[in-house]
């Protein structure tokens, strides 16, 4: 199954007509199409029923599957709120946990296997409160109770429609943008591009585009000592990663002079002890969303690179417009699946 997903992501992805396999999956896309629309169209007409919260809700998520930079700008979100003075809170599904009971008010100590990695690193990383549940109009109402959250941020919720929105931001990753366009399963696609005409704002990850991710210094697993990325220039090291798109962060230490040998894994993917074991004395390095999952089997020489979020002026100011209007909504005014 792992090889035929992969196999699946490298065509979405190459330019050219489209081949036998994505040619064979294009009646799926269609059906696919038309359920999408569906479902949205019942939003729309209150046949199914959507949920507004006391508080203003901004959507960051995607309308592609794999990795687009989503959960470094909602960090980079976050810190903007909490420079305005607002009470930020992040709502998630949790995908890859399995708690005993939902919701989940997630903590630094939280077990990995029930919050899912990415809430759990939003969790260490931004000190607000994360509150996971598939369900995500009851994550809001307890981050909204429990914490008196006056703004929340629902990670990847963009087709969770029944938790109405006030503004949505759609992230994009500007080197395989949005692939050959195609809707799954013949393409990466969960919507259809003219979704793009509904949301409030697109961000681009990108050296060039709208933001792009710094590395900071490498931390060492089972010490946390820390060690300059460039101290491992002209070294060769295993690298790890299970994200949406592990090349990002391959070039990302060839670009601070590492040798590199690839060991992409697949997006969430649980790991064992032997897959952090090599038969030399490389160092290992991965992502910090890996890292949270590999923190009890790691040995010495494991590190991760946690990574910072440059945004361009240009992209900086259109998000702080869109942040400005979000704080200022009245709960009134909230916008609705009829209205995006």
């Amino acid at each position: 199954m792992r090889r035929l997903i992969a196999a699946l992501e490298r065509r979405w992805y190459q330019p050219g007509p489209v081949g036998l396999l994505i040619g064979g999956l294009v009646p799926l896309a269609i059906l696919h199409g038309l359920l999408v629309r569906l479902r949205r169209h019942a939003y729309r007409r209150g046949w199914l029923a959507s949920q507004r919260v006391a508080v203003p809700v901004l959507v960051i998520g995607n309308i592609s599957v794999g990795g687009s930079g989503k959960t470094p700008l909602t960090m980079a979100v976050v810190a903007r709120l909490q420079a305005r003075g607002r009470r930020p809170a992040v709502i998630s599904r949790g995908y890859g946990g399995r708690a005993p009971a939902y919701p989940l008010a997630v903590r630094a100590d939280t077990p990995v296997e029930e919050s899912g990695d990415e809430p759990l690193l939003l969790a260490r990383r931004t000190g607000v409160p994360v509150v996971v549940d598939p369900d995500r109009c009851r994550a809001a109402s307890l981050a909204i109770e429990r914490y008196q959250a006056d703004v929340l941020i629902a990670d990847d919720g963009l087709q969770h429609y029944r938790l109405q929105r006030d503004a949505e931001i759609a992230v994009r990753d500007g080197a395989r943008g949005y692939g050959n366009g195609w809707l799954l399963p013949a393409g990466p696609l969960r919507e259809p591009l003219s979704r793009l005409a509904n949301i409030d704002l697109e961000c681009v990850q990108g050296v060039d585009d709208d933001f792009w991710l710094v590395p900071a210094d490498a931390r060492e697993l089972i010490s946390e000592h820390s060690r300059a990325l460039e101290a491992f220039s002209g070294q060769t090291v295993h690298a790890i990663a299970g994200i949406g798109h592990p090349a990002r962060f391959f070039d990302m230490l060839r670009g601070a002079g590492l040798t590199v040998l690839e060991h992409p894994m697949p997006d969430h993917h649980v790991y064992t002890a032997a897959e952090l074991s090599f038969d030399d004395a490389c160092p290992v390095l991965m992502t910090e969303k890996d890292a949270v999952k590999c923190q009890t089997i790691a040995g010495a020489g494991v590190w991760y690179v946690p990574v910072e979020t440059c945004l361009a002026p240009a992209a900086a100011e259109r998000l702080d417009q869109l942040l400005d209007v979000l704080c200022g909504t009245p709960v009134s005014n909230k916008k609705s699946v009829e209205s995006s």
